[in-house]
C-alpha cells in the first residue's frame, strides 16, 4: 500500500461556486465505518483497484476481488489475508453476465452479505474510433467498441446486481451499522472531451451520467453512490505514446483516488450522497456537490485544466523531457563518439 504526498501548501480555498477540497488527512476519517464491511471491487488485480482493495482491507472490510486476471487478483487477495485481512478472488470479465452473477454469489457465500461495490473494471481507447475497416469483401467492419463494452456495459451489470445484493445479507450482518454504497469510476473524461479517445469519453460521460441519474433513487433504498473523476494517474492503462505527449502534466496519484474511493463509500452524511469526487492533478481531491453539476463547475474545472498549460506545464515539461529522452540521446553520443574513436584508429 503506497503512502500519501500530499503538500499541505496545495490547500485550496472552497469555490463560491460549491467545490469543497478533501485534504489528505481527511479522506480516511469515516473509514472505521467500513470494518467487517464486504466490498466488492471488479478490475481490482492491479493500479487503482488494487490500491483501493488494499486500503479498505486495511480498515478491517472484507474484500472480494473479480478480475480478468485471476492469478494476479488471486495474489492480491493473499497479500490481505497474510497482512491479517479477509479477502477472496474470482476470474470475473465484466462483460459477462454469469461472470458478474457469480461473483456476488462468492461473497454472499464467503461473508455473507455485500456492502460496498466498486465497478473499478475499465480500459481505455482500442483504437482510432474513425478509422473505418473493410472485410474482404470490401465493406465496412464493425468498429471495436470494448470499451464501451466494459466501461459502460460491464458497469450496468455490476450497478444492476449491486442493487439486489447490496440489500440482501444473512442474520449475522443484519445487526451491524448500515452502510450500503455504491462508488464508480469515471474520468476526467467525464467532463472533458478527449478528442484522441471518444469512445472513451462516451463511456466516462456516461458513468457520470449513471451516478446523477440514480442518486434520489438509491437514496430511497438507503444506498448512497459517488463517482470519483481523476485525471490520468501512473497506471498501466496510459499507453507510452499518451505519456509522452502527457509530458509535464501533473498525474494524479493512485493512492489519492483510493484514498478518494474509501471516502465516498463510508462519508455518512446524507447530503454528500450523489457528489462527483474530482481529482484534476496532484493537488487534494475536490467535492462537487449533486446540486453543482452546472456549466459554472464545467467553466471552473476547465479553468484549472488550463492553467496546467502555463508555468506548472513549462517546468514539469523539462523535468519529465529529461527523463524520456536523455538516456536514449546519452547513448547516441556515446555511440557516436566510439565510432568516431575507431575510425580515427583505423
Amino acid at each position: 500500500m503506497s503512502t500519501l504526498s500530499y503538500n499541505p501548501q496545495q490547500e485550496l480555498v472552497v469555490d463560491p461556486s460549491g467545490i469543497v477540497p478533501i485534504l489528505d488527512h481527511q479522506l480516511f476519517e469515516h473509514a472505521q465505518r467500513l470494518k467487517n464491511k464486504v466490498v466488492i471491487i471488479t478490475g481490482a488485480a492491479h493500479g487503482i483497484g488494487k490500491e483501493a482493495a488494499i486500503r479498505f482491507a486495511s480498515f478491517g472490510a472484507k474484500v472480494v476481488i473479480g478480475d480478468l486476471d485471476r492469478a494476479a487478483s488471486e495474489k492480491v487477495a493473499a497479500e490481505i489475508v497474510a497482512s491479517g485481512g479477509q479477502a477472496a478472488a474470482r476470474q470475473c470479465n465484466v462483460t459477462v453476465w454469469e461472470d458478474q452473477v457469480e461473483l456476488y454469489e462468492l461473497a454472499m457465500q464467503k461473508f455473507g452479505s455485500v456492502d460496498v461495490v466498486v465497478p473499478n473494471a475499465g480500459i481505455g481507447e482500442p483504437g482510432n474510433f474513425l478509422e473505418v475497416k473493410f472485410d474482404q469483401s470490401g465493406k465496412p467492419q464493425k468498429p471495436n467498441l470494448a470499451t464501451v463494452e466494459i466501461n459502460l456495459i460491464g458497469v450496468l451489470h455490476t450497478v444492476h446486481l449491486a442493487a439486489h445484493y447490496l440489500l440482501k445479507s444473512n442474520d449475522a450482518t443484519k445487526g451491524s451499522e448500515s452502510l450500503k454504497a455504491i462508488v464508480l469510476i469515471g474520468s476526467m473524461a467525464s467532463w472533458q472531451a478527449l478528442s484522441v479517445a471518444p469512445t472513451y469519453t462516451a463511456s466516462k460521460h456516461a458513468t457520470l451520467g449513471l451516478m446523477r441519474s440514480l442518486t434520489s433513487t438509491l437514496a430511497l433504498r438507503g444506498i448512497r453512490i459517488a463517482c470519483i473523476t481523476p485525471f490520468f494517474a501512473d497506471t498501466g492503462i496510459v499507453p507510452p505514446r499518451l505519456r509522452v505527449i502527457l509530458a509535464g502534466y501533473p498525474l494524479t496519484t493512485v493512492p489519492r483516488i483510493a484514498g478518494a474511493i474509501v471516502y465516498a463509500a463510508s462519508d455518512p452524511d446524507p447530503a454528500t450522497n450523489g457528489s462527483g469526487y474530482v481529482l484534476p492533478d496532484d493537488g487534494p481531491v475536490l467535492r462537487v456537490p449533486k446540486e453543482e453539476f452546472k456549466m459554472g463547475i464545467y467553466k471552473g474545472l476547465d479553468d484549472r485544466l488550463k492553467n496546467l498549460t502555463k508555468t506548472v506545464y513549462t517546468i514539469r515539461l523539462a523535468k519529465d523531457s529529461a527523463k524520456l529522452f536523455v538516456k536514449p540521446v546519452l547513448a547516441i553520443i556515446a555511440v557516436i563518439g566510439l565510432a568516431r574513436g575507431i575510425w580515427s584508429m583505423s
